[in-house]
């Protein structure tokens, strides 16, 4: 049963990995054992069989070479090879799981630990074991003597929670999330330290820039003096790479899951992924609270594997996914009448807040933070937060610079070609989040206006997800440049990105773009080239604190909740204040159209939509000089399409009105000229000549219009003779 050592390859194993918390294989502290077991997976049969006898497995189906049977088998054998240094060792309990790897020849096999030192030379005996087995050794006496005699170690470097903590995971809005949680736990007056991508933060204050959505991070959160509730970003790495960084948490929340960060660290597929992230869910207490995406079903059967209570938030109001939570014994959070909705078994919904009224939401606009607002909510009344401090958490959390830095920021700024533009800066790492960008970006810009893109990611995305990305890309913007992120390349080039960005691009039919190297040159560029409404996006990962002081210097101005809902609204083709200026209309008295006209003025100043409509109140009233200085007040202003036609129109008539005649038919003459078939731009317009004393002329010329554009049946009939009685008014003019 011996091997050619030259020919054959040796078991080696490629990890020895110490986990200090719940992992992906136990709830408690484990090692993690990374097998290449080709020299198996090569053999035959026979010397597999014998193996397994050895190992005390019987009689076994080996599987032929390379077949998934035989990756199984192999799985059993090192969990075999474990146990048998453990129990010669002198320990005769130990809890142990193996699982095959990805590739054919991979096996993992993982184990709970007390003593590091001894877990230690446990892991690393497996290997050797192994090998001895296949060459028809047996060491396994001379590793439990390794084992017997190592020192202790170090202990788990986990903490034990004695203050809720909330844990927070997910592919996309795990940091939003964990941010609003903590403002709204600080709002109900708890002292709060939180974890996340961006570092350690107590109550406020940053004590430890950095990644630490980590182990690392729940140590400095519950390390924190005096700290009353601890709120932890959990990321896959450190789940993966220490295990997580409590015992247990009493909530935890997993936004979603999608495709992130796959082919690293043995997670290659969503599936594997959604384990990953359910740790935190097995780790929560009996008594605490789960809270999933119900529109996710990944992240919804993770309830099946938690001690905890369901609490379930979802975006659709009839998802079956709340009558499965409160039927468990569970809540649910959805939207209900666009009000945030706390549903239970009662039956009676608990209307929290309007989500316009929420600034994350960006006035409801943000369909992914709506979520995240769900899901915040219920982890901070899971919490025990007092439901007034939640709503009040809510409506003062603003997506700005300073409370949820690169998550959806909006500026407005001057454009590079004229008036203003919107900027908006987001991380947008992966498709998920491009298209969460690109759909605020598009509910933000103005009526015809454009959306301008720096595409950008870092280097540890797939192919396929850089590929995808161009795509979307392509379809969503009308303005692409590269915006490349020098200090994220991870081993790859800007040229080999842009490479697979750009495949995505032509396959939207984009077939070059501008190349930048940073975020912030191509944040620049794209602002230069942006006209009035248009909005700039920009994928910011590298460069943030870059880029908010440029915009400052650029004199751009933070979006507040009442800039971001005029902005929304404007891009529906409204006003924010479209009832009021509904209900002035309605009203038969000229006095107080005027004085509710005035309200509305002084409670809008600058504003050219409300302008024109005061002008409008003078206008009917019968007091054109008024009118027409509003008029020209709003079109200064800005005032765009329908209402900038509409108040040329108006002025004009005024301008008759007053004997400005010639001035008027000037108007009208620009006004014809952008709209040749408008019958009533002409009627205007022969009003005003023939108020100017050239009566000819205006009949002539509302003649023509009305040949050339009625489709009355008379008018077809004698369209012939009435164009040609207009050319000869128009030879006895001239």
């Amino acid at each position: 049963m011996t091997s050619d050592l030259h020919t054959a390859p040796v078991v080696t194993a490629t990890e020895v990995r110490v986990l200090e918390g719940p992992n992906l294989y136990f709830p408690k502290p484990a090692v993690k054992v990374t097998l290449d077991l080709t020299a198996y997976l090569d053999a035959d049969k026979d010397v597999v069989r014998a193996v397994a006898r050895t190992a005390g497995l019987g009689a076994i189906q080996a599987g032929a070479a390379h077949t998934e049977q035989r990756q199984r088998v192999l799985a059993r054998l090192a969990e075999r090879a474990v146990r048998h240094v453990s129990r010669a060792s002198g320990t005769g309990r130990l809890g142990v799981r193996s699982r095959p790897g990805t590739d054919r020849s991979v096996v993992v096999v993982s184990f709970v630990w007390r003593r590091r030192g001894s877990a230690q030379a446990l892991g690393e005996s497996v290997a050797p074991v192994l090998q001895s087995w296949l060459e028809g050794r047996d060491v396994v006496d001379e590793w439990a003597a390794t084992v017997r005699d190592a020192p202790d170690g170090a202990p788990p470097r986990i903490v034990t929670p004695h203050i809720p903590v909330a844990s927070v995971t997910g592919t996309n809005g795990k940091t939003t999330t964990t941010r609003l949680l903590a403002h709204i736990a600080m709002t109900a007056g708890r002292h709060t330290a939180w974890s996340s991508t961006d570092g350690v933060v107590d109550h406020g204050t940053t004590i430890e820039p950095g990644d630490f959505s980590g182990p690392a991070g729940a140590r400095g959160v519950l390390g924190a003096p005096g700290v009353e509730i601890g709120i932890l970003e959990t990321a896959r790495g450190g789940m993966l790479l220490k295990g997580l960084g409590v015992t247990h948490n009493d909530v935890s929340v997993v936004t979603n899951v999608s495709a992130d960060h796959l082919g690293l660290q043995g997670v290659d597929t969503i599936d594997q992924l959604a384990e990953v992230k359910a740790i935190i869910t097995r780790a929560t207490r009996p008594g605490g609270w789960t809270v999933l995406n119900g529109d996710d079903p990944r992240v919804w059967a993770m309830r099946t594997g938690s001690p905890a209570r369901p609490w379930v938030f979802t975006l659709d109001a009839n998802s079956p996914a709340i009558r499965e939570a409160l039927g468990a014994g569970g809540r649910a959070i959805t939207v209900l009448d666009d009000r945030v909705s706390v549903l239970t078994d009662s039956g009676v919904p608990d209307r929290l807040i309007s989500v316009v009224d929420v600034p994350m939401t960006i006035s409801g606009l943000s369909r992914h933070n709506v979520a995240n607002v769900l899901a915040a909510t219920a982890a901070a009344l899971a919490l025990g937060l007092d439901r007034a401090a939640v709503v009040e958490g809510l409506r003062t959390f603003q997506p700005d610079a300073s409370l949820n830095p690169g998550r959806m920021n909006t500026y407005t700024a001057p454009a590079g070609l004229g008036g203003s533009c919107t900027v908006v800066v987001d991380l947008a790492h992966n498709e998920a989040g491009l298209e969460a960008l690109m759909d605020v970006a598009d509910g933000l810009r103005a009526p015809g206006a454009r959306i301008h893109l720096g595409l950008g990611a870092a280097g540890d995305r797939t192919d396929e997800i850089l590929e995808n990305l161009g795509e979307i890309a392509g379809h969503r913007a009308d303005h692409v440049v590269a915006a490349h992120k020098a200090h994220y390349l991870r081993g790859r080039t800007m040229e080999e990105l842009e490479g697979h960005l750009t495949v995505g691009l032509q396959r939207a039919g984009v077939a070059e773009i501008a190349s930048y190297p940073t975020e912030l040159s191509g944040l620049r560029a794209l602002v230069e080239t942006a006209q009035d409404g248009d909005v700039v996006a920009i994928m910011c990962h590298a460069e943030r604190e870059e880029i908010y002081a440029w915009l400052a210097e650029a004199g751009a101005v933070a979006d507040d909740a009442r800039s971001i809902r005029r902005k929304v609204i404007a891009a529906r083709g409204e006003h924010e204040a479209e009832g009021d200026i509904a209900t002035l209309w309605e009203d038969e008295d000229e006095a107080r159209r005027i004085e509710t006209g005035a309200r509305l003025y002084a409670a809008y100043p600058g504003d050219a939509r409300i302008t024109y409509e005061y002008g409008g109140t003078f206008d009917s009233a019968g007091h054109p000089e008024r009118a027409i200085e509003l008029y020209r007040e709003a079109l200064d202003a800005g005032l765009r399409e329908p209402f900038r036609h509409r108040a040329g129109i108006q002025l004009a008539s005024s301008l008759r009105n007053v004997g400005a005649h010639d001035e008027a038919v000037t108007l009208l003459d620009t006004l014809a000229e952008e709209r040749p078939d408008s019958v009533g731009i002409a009627a205007f317009r022969a009003l005003a000549l023939h108020s100017a004393g050239r009566s000819s002329e205006a009949l002539g010329s509302l003649l023509t219009a009305v040949a050339h554009s009625s489709t009355d049946e008379d008018v077809n009939r004698y369209r012939r003779s009435l164009t040609a009685y207009a050319s000869e008014l128009d030879r006895q003019r001239g």
